[in-house]
């Protein structure tokens, strides 16, 4: 992601403050106990679609992404940020508390 900097041994999301170690996350496909869950509790899975349900700040740009905004195709990743996306804006890496499957 384009809002991460690496800071000693961890690296640190510019969006949110969130620090994690340099080591490589680790997909939510091989750990069979993680299940991501939307905000409706709905379970994610690789190449569901989505929807923003809060219009969402991006800090360090200038850009906010608006409610009700789709993603298609998302990514399940490990970590705090369990959603890797592709939209017009750019690529992010989202929290799934904010998305709502479609």
């Amino acid at each position: 992601m384009g809002n991460t900097y690496p800071d000693g041994n961890n690296h640190v999301c510019a969006d949110c403050g969130h620090e994690w170690p340099m080591a490589a996350a680790v997909p939510v496909e091989d750990n069979a106990d993680a299940v991501v869950r939307d905000a409706n509790a709905k379970v994610l899975v690789n190449g569901d679609a989505v929807v923003l349900i809060k219009d969402l700040k991006v800090k360090g740009l200038s850009i906010t992404l608006k409610i009700g905004t789709r993603v298609k195709s998302i990514r399940l990743v490990g970590g705090d940020h369990e959603v890797d996306c592709k939209m017009d804006a750019g690529s992010f890496m989202l929290k799934a508390c904010f998305l709502k499957k479609v």
